[in-house]
């Protein structure tokens, strides 16, 4: 499998907090992995630092063989990879249908608006609904959705089903699920280890800003053990 995205040693800082320290990971093109950890130990730090919006960084870091720890913030969508913060960000005042048009195309292969309404049959019905009569279920929808029209190649997803009720995270999970299929990168961050497991290829664990180990789907039953003890579930 072609690798994507490759780090290796990736430090990071907020201030003069050392955060990551020394991260090693590789996502092949199509994968979906998960990372997965407690509160604290990095995961998110992770995702800001490979987008760029962490800044105090070093290390090696490289997506589709080009070194993106130069790459200016508002260009790395350009290079192809998409982030869907765990805040959502949507526009409270805009429509459902302003939301989505919003971020640019930057490459061919981004889906249709009406792939993204069949994909997502409860932003159809919300189109001309503003951001603020939207459930927390739909404006996850709504983000992940409009990263899809844009033609990224690796999409970046920080806690989807975080506060969701269950009916929403199974639909979160059938839609990764479809984007797999087309052949979309995923790198996700999860505590919900059991959610993740229905998607995920491989897991990495991160504990005190590092991985501490990965593994395949495959290994999960074995893994529960130690992965009670480090999560704490």
């Amino acid at each position: 499998m072609t690798t994507l995205l490759d780090v290796q040693g990736l430090n990071a800082w907020y201030g003069e907090s050392h955060i990551l320290h020394g991260v090693d990971m590789r996502v092949g093109e199509g994968e979906t992995i998960t990372i997965l950890g407690r509160n604290g130990v990095g995961k998110t730090t992770t995702l800001r630092t490979i987008i760029g919006i962490v800044r105090a960084r070093k290390g090696k870091l490289t997506f589709a063989g080009e070194d993106m720890m130069q790459v200016p913030l508002h260009k790395t969508a350009q290079r192809g990879i998409g982030f869907v913060p765990e805040e959502r960000g949507i526009f409270s005042t805009l429509t459902v249908f302003e939301n989505l048009m919003l971020p640019p195309v930057v490459a061919s292969g981004g889906m249709t608006v009406d792939e993204i309404y069949e994909l997502f049959p409860n932003l159809y019905e919300r189109r001309n609904s503003p951001g603020t009569k939207l459930s927390g279920g739909e404006q996850q929808m709504l983000a992940i959705a409009r990263i899809l029209r844009t033609g990224v190649r690796m999409l970046l997803l920080d806690e989807p089903t975080e506060g969701l009720a269950p009916v929403i995270v199974q639909r979160i999970g059938e839609v990764l699920k479809q984007l797999k299929k087309r052949g979309m990168t995923i790198l996700l961050v999860e505590q919900n280890f059991r959610f993740a497991s229905r998607i995920a290829d491989r897991f990495y664990l991160m504990d005190h800003g590092q991985m501490v180990f990965e593994f395949p789907v495959s290994e999960l039953p074995q893994r529960m053990d130690t992965l009670h003890k480090v999560l704490g579930v």
